[in-house]
C-alpha cells in the first residue's frame, strides 16, 4: 500500500473531498482530509466515514492512519 494509493481511496470514497496523505513505511500513514461531507459531524464519525472508504484495508495492509479530518471552512479553502 502507498499514500498515493490510499489518497486515491478517500477521494473516490468521499466526492468532493481533497486528501493529503503521507507514510514513508508502508504500513503507518496520516493523512489530512477536507471534506463538506464532515459538516455537523463530530470527529469521530468523521473517522468513520474515511474508514469507509478504505474498507478491509484498515488494520491489514494499512496498520495505522492518523486523521485529520476538517470542512472547506476548517481548512480556510472557502
Amino acid at each position: 500500500m502507498d499514500a498515493n494509493t490510499i489518497r486515491e481511496l478517500i477521494e473516490k470514497g468521499l466526492p468532493g473531498a481533497s486528501a493529503s496523505v503521507s507514510g514513508a513505511d508502508g504500513v503507518h500513514f496520516e493523512a489530512t482530509v477536507v471534506a463538506e461531507a464532515f459538516r455537523g459531524k463530530l470527529p469521530l464519525a468523521r473517522h468513520r466515514l474515511v474508514y469507509a472508504t478504505l474498507g478491509e484495508r484498515m488494520g491489514g495492509e494499512i496498520h495505522a492512519l492518523a486523521l485529520k479530518t476538517l470542512t472547506p471552512e476548517e481548512a480556510g479553502t472557502v
